[in-house]
């Protein structure tokens, strides 16, 4: 699986793509007369900052009701959370404007936004691609909380979002609640939430002090699924389709916004009723 720390890809994406933006509108202000390259590289990142704010607080004021809940989660930008093409508008008008009286920087400044989303388009097909062909839903066999054998495997038929967890894990003792909503908001998604590396009697004691009602809870003492899907860290959620191919991931904590965002942008859901759009 594909992240940098607690940010999802598509955030490292971005800030990559900044670089080469950054970089391309240097390279195109020093052949440019009356274009000073120091000038064009700050106008980028500052295109950048107005885009990434835009298209945050488009995300939040799309699920208001989800953010509102719980305010904190605002900030946690590592849920991937972000309106990208209104970014791009607002990054886009923010150096039509600054370069209204500075008008030798503005074939640079584009140039460099042109060329930065150029590359996160690519890098995006890219990934999308590796999730295409990558593991499917393995074949394991499980466990419940009072030991019945599960295998992986039987959930197809249905989309599945697959976590992994364990009690030990901060952020996914944090992320719990938003699969709790989830799973009575998509009864139509198998939210299948696999304990790594412990046993019943942990996984249980913590989902009873946190009153989280959980339908599929699996253990997996041995930890067989990290290795499988070749993630390594925690929490971890994947997204598979009805026939168990993986569509998406994401490595670091999860806000109830983004769940429910990716659930409807891979499964074409909408929350309350699992039906199709």
């Amino acid at each position: 699986m594909i992240g940098i720390g607690p940010f999802s890809i598509q955030v490292v994406t971005v800030f990559i793509a900044l670089v080469l933006a950054w970089a391309l509108a240097r390279f195109v202000a020093q052949r440019l007369p009356d274009a000073s390259p120091k000038a064009a590289g700050g106008m980028v990142f500052d295109a950048l900052l107005w885009g990434l704010l835009a298209a945050r607080l488009s995300f939040i004021a799309q699920w208001w009701e989800e953010y509102a809940a719980a305010p904190r989660s605002m900030i946690a930008i590592g849920d991937g959370g972000f309106t990208w093409w209104v970014g791009a508008l607002v990054a886009l008008a923010f150096v039509w404007w600054r370069t209204r009286a500075r008008r030798a920087l503005r074939p640079a400044v584009l140039a460099g936004i042109a060329g930065g989303v150029l590359a996160w388009l690519a890098a995006g097909g890219m990934f999308a691609m590796l999730h295409h062909s990558g593991p499917p839903l393995p074949e394991l066999r499980l466990e419940t909380l009072d030991a019945r054998p599960v295998d992986l495997g039987s959930y197809r038929g249905r989309p599945v979002v697959l976590n992994l967890w364990a009690t030990w894990c901060p952020p996914c003792r944090r992320e719990m609640p938003a699969f709790e909503q989830a799973q009575a908001a998509f009864p139509n998604v198998a939210f299948v939430m696999v304990n790594q590396g412990q046993n019943a009697q942990q996984a249980q004691a913590f989902l009873e002090r946190e009153s989280l009602t959980l339908t599929d809870v699996l253990l997996d003492p041995s930890s067989r699924t990290m290795q499988e899907m070749g993630t390594r860290g925690l929490p971890t959620t994947l997204f598979f389709d009805t026939q168990g191919q993986l569509v998406a991931s994401h490595v670091g904590e999860l806000t109830i916004a983004s769940l429910k965002d990716a659930i409807g942008r891979h499964f074409g859901r909408s929350p309350q009723s699992g039906t199709e759009r």
